[in-house]
């Protein structure tokens, strides 16, 4: 065993494995900024050409890619609150207002420091836990997964928005879209109204670039057209050290809040189908919940930044391990690499350390390099990010526009899809402007498909009326943490509701 560890450090230090680590990371931070692409798209478009790699210089470009593509989504979150993929959305939160009072460069080291820091700790667990996890994420059947997404319905309407009922209707909404399509289980079409384009549903990445991106620079081109705002944020950019810098300890002092992160992200991770998205916003909560200055979250709290990034960072790792122990992909991104690596003759599956182990553990060193190779140029890269923080936001804006539009023409060169982007950039308006968090609507449209499959799959399996979840002892401790977290929120609602009154 140790000669099959060393052989495949030795493997993965050889210079051209390096060399394809690095570009995988840079690719993937430049496409991640770019709205409506993401690391998934750009994993689907080079996959082919890593048949031309070795397979650990193609698995690790592939990762690099995915980590890259994951931290790159929260620049245009904190630079233009147009977040470059959802889960980056609630980078957004804290993240833009830290950019408006002058510390974008802040905002985003904190990002990158975060990311860096909670993808290194998944991967250190994905290393130790790979095999033990796995038989863990067999425990989690139709009954639970049902259970674990009420409870993460119920954090999300708790912190998304002012109003819990409110963000309870953008979640039912979102849910209420993901059903468009054929039925899981019959195969019937619903809601398509004869239009066969929606026979496969709505596009995810379509939707959630309208909704989240497109309508925030929109609403930010009319206040700045109707003067409803001013255009100061380039001239509130603060030129001094103390404006730009984070030091370690002032990086560390949030230590609680990183491994908080770090360990959703790498549990939510570890139960394949739950995805980034849904990570982001459990840690978020959570820090929220947990922090002295929960009531600063979305004003410009650091804290915010660093719960959100740490955990969604942290599910790029820790989603290999359901696909390398048990063959089972985390998420679309895993499933990817499914595909590269059966490409390459190696079947992921139970077998996959014992016949291929000099392989998964070059991926394992390969990973830890990969953040080294991700905090440095991560870092360097942010000096040419920050620039665009200073030039006028009325020169700014309009080209993220087209980015958006191009973003989601080009991967299936579709003008449908564009159609459907411009029409929940509307929507997400509508909802802005009325106070409902849009935010929630996709996070119920990206988990609903998953959400009303497990609950048919467990009506059926125990053929009995929802009364079957209390048969789950697992399924029973989500349920009760479910209404402890909605009867919160609606008593801290009501209680600020009779405070402003």
């Amino acid at each position: 065993m140790l000669d099959i560890i060393l052989q495949a450090f030795a493997a993965a230090l050889e210079p051209m494995n390096l060399l394809f680590i690095a570009l995988g990371i840079a690719l993937g931070i430049v496409i991640g900024v770019l709205p409506g692409l993401g690391s998934v798209t750009a994993m689907a478009v080079l996959i082919p050409i890593t048949f031309y790699m070795s397979p650990l210089a193609a698995i690790a470009f592939l990762v690099g890619v995915n980590k890259g593509g994951t931290s790159g989504g929260a620049i245009p979150a904190i630079l233009l609150n147009s977040p470059g993929s959802p889960e980056a959305a609630a980078t957004a939160w804290d993240g833009y207002p830290m950019a408006k009072r002058g510390e974008a460069f802040r905002a985003m080291k904190f990002s990158l420091f975060s990311s860096v820091t909670g993808d290194t700790i998944s991967d250190l667990l994905l290393i130790v836990l790979v095999v033990p996890f796995a038989a863990f994420a067999l425990q989690f059947g139709p009954v639970e997964y049902t259970a674990v997404l009420l409870f993460s319905f119920a954090l999300i309407a708790g912190i998304a928005g002012d109003s819990p009922l409110k963000s309870g209707i953008g979640i039912f909404f979102g849910i209420l879209l993901s059903t468009i399509g054929l039925d899981p289980v019959a195969s019937t079409s619903r809601f398509t109204f004869g239009q066969l384009k929606l026979e496969d549903g709505l596009s995810l990445s379509a939707l959630a670039i309208g909704a989240l991106a497109l309508s925030s620079v929109v609403i930010q081109l009319s206040d700045l057209i109707t003067r409803r705002e001013k255009d100061d944020f380039a001239s509130n950019q603060a030129d001094t050290k103390a404006g730009r810098s984070v030091s370690a300890r002032e990086f560390f002092s949030y230590w609680r809040t990183l491994i908080r992160g770090a360990l959703t992200g790498s549990l939510v991770g570890m139960l394949p189908g739950l995805g980034v998205t849904l990570a982001s916003f459990l840690s978020y909560s959570a820090a929220k919940r947990a922090s002295k200055n929960g009531d600063n979250f979305g004003k410009g709290e650091p804290e915010g930044i660093i719960a959100t990034e740490s955990a969604n960072s942290a599910v790029v790792g820790s989603n290999l391990i359901p696909t390398i122990a048990l063959g089972i992909p985390g998420n679309i991104a895993a499933a990817l690499l499914v595909g590269a690596l059966v490409m390459h003759g190696v079947v992921p599956g139970p077998f996959m350390l014992s016949m291929h182990g000099e392989l998964i553990y070059g991926l394992f060193a390969s990973m830890i390099l990969a953040n080294i190779f991700h905090l440095i140029i991560g870092r360097a890269g942010l000096s040419l990010w920050v620039q665009f923080a200073r030039y006028p936001r009325r020169l700014i804006l309009p080209p993220v526009l087209m980015f958006c539009i191009f973003g989601i023409y080009l991967p299936a060169q579709s003008l449908w899809d564009v159609g459907v982007m411009l029409a929940f950039a509307g929507l997400g308006i509508l909802f802005t402007r009325a106070r409902i968090s849009i935010v929630c609507t996709v996070i119920g449209f990206l988990l609903g498909g998953m959400f009303e499959t497990s609950l048919r799959q467990a009506l059926l399996l125990h053929q009995v009326e929802g009364i079957s979840i209390l048969a789950s002892p697992l399924a029973l401790v989500f349920l009760l943490l479910t209404i402890a977290v909605l009867s919160r929120a609606i008593w801290r609602s009501q209680k600020e509701s009779n405070k402003s009154a």
